[in-house]
């Protein structure tokens, strides 16, 4: 099998690099044509276009695998998956503070990028708020969320790995992976869903008593009443209906940690390792259960610099937000991404 070395976009040299993880590259659009690489007898870099062994390579589309596939089919020739026999150990502050360099050190593409991102959420949830019409927002916000997630990952993915990467990669699960993307979420939502049922049950029967003598007294508010009486027992109901589901919260909120922690790289494993939606949080759950807590403890720790960010009048949320992301990335590659050969 030949070898050959590779010039990424932050213009370090990789290798080796075999024909079939080139081909792959190609196959994910991580190497363009004029990608510059040599192989083992070469002494000058040149396009990867002009290797004839790969020219077949540029020409054929991506395959793309139907949402009907099984659980073990995988979307490229050749997908290495070596990842899930191996241990890993993830240091948090490091992740944490290398994603902040990496952020530091690609302003202009990760910056940017995540910025098209929240202004897209924004303009989304504003035309949300249109009567009727908003609806459609609304829902296409619900089908699409997890898509342009997993793409603004997928461009800090490449990032990383010095790949070229733009911000077209924001919309790479859309031509890629978007079915599976949306299906991934969709089986999230109603499990999570599940197990938020209990508490949504007990809020729903406790409130019921309570909503008329509620609306009477929000009424006589905007009446302009302004000494609205609001009768003792309903305040009684509401205490009562705190203190009751505030322990069933508490128990769902288990299941429900467990659970998102354990699909936390759902999304980019689809879009990145261009794995079926089944694959993913499989996949996902099996390699952040070997050190569950140390996922955990990195997704608290973005959490506190994220509260962190909210308490700077929320501007701060533009650099914590994307740090934590670059963190998770950084943890991601220590999971999933591919080893260095000796």
């Amino acid at each position: 099998m030949a070898n050959y070395t590779i010039i990424g976009g932050d213009g370090k040299e990789y290798c080796p690099v075999t024909d079939a993880e080139v081909r792959q590259w190609i196959a994910e659009h991580r190497l363009a044509p004029t990608s510059q690489a040599k192989g083992e007898t070469d002494t000058e870099f040149r396009d990867l276009a002009q290797f004839p062994e790969f020219a077949d390579a540029f020409k054929a589309p991506p395959t793309i695998a139907p949402l009907g596939a099984s659980a073990g089919y995988s979307r490229t020739a050749e997908n290495d998956q070596s990842y899930l026999d191996r241990d890993y150990d993830l240091d948090i502050i490091g992740c944490v503070s290398r994603g902040g360099e990496l952020l530091k050190n690609n302003m202009g593409t990760l910056f940017v990028g995540f910025i098209v991102y929240a202004l897209i959420q924004i303009v989304v949830n504003f035309l949300g708020q249109i009567p009727i019409l908003g609806l459609i927002f609304k829902l296409a916000n619900c089908i699409c969320s997890s898509t342009l997630m997993a793409g603004l990952y997928y461009l800090f993915i490449r990032v990383n790995r010095g790949e070229p990467a733009d911000l077209g990669d924001l919309f790479a699960g859309f031509r890629r992976s978007f079915g599976h993307l949306f299906l991934a979420w969709l089986i999230q939502v109603v499990v999570i869903g599940l197990c938020e049922a209990p508490f949504l049950i007990v809020m729903f029967l406790k409130a019921m008593p309570l909503i008329d003598p509620l609306k009477a007294f929000f009424h006589q508010l905007q009446q302009g009443n302004s000494s609205p009486s609001l009768d003792p027992a309903v305040i009684t109901g509401l205490k009562s209906m705190i203190l009751s589901s505030m322990p069933i919260m508490l128990v769902c909120l288990i299941p429900i940690t467990y659970l998102t922690v354990s699909w936390k790289f759902t999304f980019p494993l689809i879009l990145d390792k261009n794995l079926t939606f089944g694959e993913g949080l499989k996949t996902s759950w099996k390699m952040v259960n070997k050190h569950w807590w140390l996922v955990f403890g990195l997704t608290v720790a973005t959490a506190i610099l994220n509260l962190l960010g909210a308490l700077l009048c929320c501007v701060g949320l533009l650099f914590t937000i994307p740090i934590g992301i670059a963190a998770s990335v950084i943890a991601y590659e220590t999971i999933f991404g591919r080893q260095e050969k000796e």
